[in-house]
C-alpha cells in the first residue's frame, strides 16, 4: 500500500475526522452570511428548508421503510398556518413590537396541525402496503391543491404574502436574520432526529422496516411505530413550511403541488436514504440543480438532469451521495489487502538471498 493510502485511511477511519469536519463546517455556517451576499443567504436558507422536509421524509422511508408520497402536503399546511398567522388580524393588533410571539404561535400550529393530521392520516392509510398505500399519499396533494385555490382565507389561486422582514434601504439585513432563524430551527430538528434514530424509536423503525413479524414477537407493534414515523414525517414537514414563509414570505398552492412531492422522494434517494447527512445533500440537490440548469440557460432541461444524476446515484452509490465516504474507505481496504496479497506472493516467489543460502547449506 501506498504512503498516500495509508494516510488517507487513518484520517478517513479517524474519529475525531468527523469532529472535526462538523466544527469546519459549522464555523463556516455562522460566518458565510456576514460576508456573502443576499442571494447565496436565500440559497443556503433554502436548502437548509428542504433539508428538514427531505429528512422528515427519510425518516419514514428511510428509517421505517414505509412508502410516502404526500410529504408535500404537511409542508404546505405548515406554510399555510404560519402564512394566515403571521396575516391575521390579532398579528397585525400585536403590532411589531410582539412580532416575535406571533411567529412562535405560527410555530406552534405549523407543528400541531400538521401533526393531527399526520396522526388521521397514518391511521388510516397505514393499515395498506406497497402500492395501495402510495396511492393514498399520492392523493394528499391531488386533494390539496384545490381546496387552497377554494377558499378566500388561503388567498386562492394568487397565494398570500407573510412579509414580516421588510427589507428597506435603512435596514439591509433582512436576508441575515432569515438565514440565522432558518439555520437555528434547522439544527434543533436535524439533532432530534439524529437522538431519534439512534434511540430506541430508531432501532424499533429498523426492526419493523426489517421484518414485522419479528418486531411483533418482540413485542414492538409495527402498526404503532408505523403511524409515529408517519406523524413525526408529518410535523417536519410542517416545520419546513413554517421555514418556507420565514425564507420566502410568500406562498402559494404549488408549494403543495405534487411534483414538487416527488422532486422530494428523489432528493431523499439522490442524498441517501436512512442518513441524517444525507437528508442535508438531499436539500442540495433539490435546490441548486434547478439553479445550476438556469444559470446555463437550460432551465427546460432540469428534469432531464435531475433523471441522469438519479440514474448514476442509484447505479454507482445506492445508498445516495451520503455513502461516498463509506464507499471510498472500502476500495482503500481492498486496495491494501490486495496489495498485502501481492506483497505477501512476492516475498515467497523471491529466490534466496546470501545469508538466506547460507542458513539453508
Amino acid at each position: 500500500m501506498s504512503t498516500q493510502q495509508s494516510l488517507y485511511a487513518r484520517v478517513a477511519e479517524n474519529r475525531w475526522t468527523g469532529l472535526a469536519v462538523g466544527i469546519i463546517i459549522t464555523v463556516i455556517l455562522l460566518v458565510l452570511p456576514l460576508v456573502s451576499d443576499p442571494f447565496t443567504n436565500q440559497t443556503i436558507s433554502r436548502i437548509l428548508v428542504f433539508a428538514v422536509a427531505v429528512l422528515g421524509l427519510n425518516i419514514v422511508m428511510g428509517y421505517a421503510g414505509q412508502v410516502s408520497l404526500g410529504q408535500v402536503f404537511f409542508v404546505g399546511i405548515g406554510a399555510y398556518a404560519a402564512a394566515i398567522t403571521i396575516e391575521s388580524d390579532w398579528a397585525a393588533a400585536l403590532g411589531p413590537d410582539l412580532l416575535l410571539l406571533v411567529l412562535v404561535v405560527a410555530l406552534a400550529l405549523a407543528i400541531v396541525l400538521p401533526g393531527v393530521a399526520g396522526v388521521i392520516i397514518g391511521m388510516a392509510a397505514l393499515r395498506l402496503r406497497g402500492l395501495a398505500l402510495a396511492l393514498v399519499t399520492i392523493a394528499l396533494p391531488i386533494i390539496g391543491v384545490p381546496l387552497l385555490k377554494r377558499f378566500e382565507i388561503t388567498g386562492g389561486s394568487e397565494g398570500m404574502s407573510a412579509r414580516f422582514i421588510p427589507r428597506t434601504d435603512s435596514f439591509p439585513y433582512q436576508d441575515q436574520i432569515q438565514y440565522f432563524a432558518i439555520l437555528a430551527i434547522s439544527a434543533i430538528m436535524f439533532a432530534l432526529a439524529y437522538f431519534l434514530v439512534r434511540g430506541k424509536y430508531g432501532r424499533a423503525f429498523a426492526i419493523v422496516k426489517e421484518n414485522e413479524a419479528i418486531a411483533a414477537s418482540m413485542g414492538i407493534s409495527p402498526y404503532g411505530y408505523k403511524v409515529l414515523a408517519f406523524t413525526v414525517a408529518a410535523i417536519y414537514g410542517g416545520v419546513a413550511g413554517f421555514l418556507y414563509v420565514v425564507a420566502i414570505q410568500f406562498v402559494s398552492p404549488d408549494v403543495m403541488g405534487f411534483g414538487h412531492s416527488i422532486e422530494l422522494v428523489i432528493a431523499t434517494i439522490v442524498g441517501g436514504a436512512g442518513s441524517i447527512v444525507g437528508s442535508l445533500l438531499g436539500g442540495a440537490f433539490y435546490v441548486l440543480i434547478p439553479q445550476l440548469t438556469n444559470a446555463v440557460g437550460a432551465t427546460g432541461y432540469t428534469p432531464i438532469v435531475q433523471g441522469i444524476i438519479i440514474l448514476l446515484v442509484l447505479f454507482l452509490l445506492p445508498g445516495g451521495l451520503a455513502s461516498l465516504p463509506r464507499v471510498i474507505r472500502r476500495l482503500v481496504r481492498r486496495r491494501r489487502r490486495q496489495d498485502d496479497s501481492d506483497g505477501d506472493g512476492a516475498s515467497a516467489s523471491a529466490p534466496p538471498n546470501h545469508q538466506e543460502r547460507e542458513a539453508i547449506q
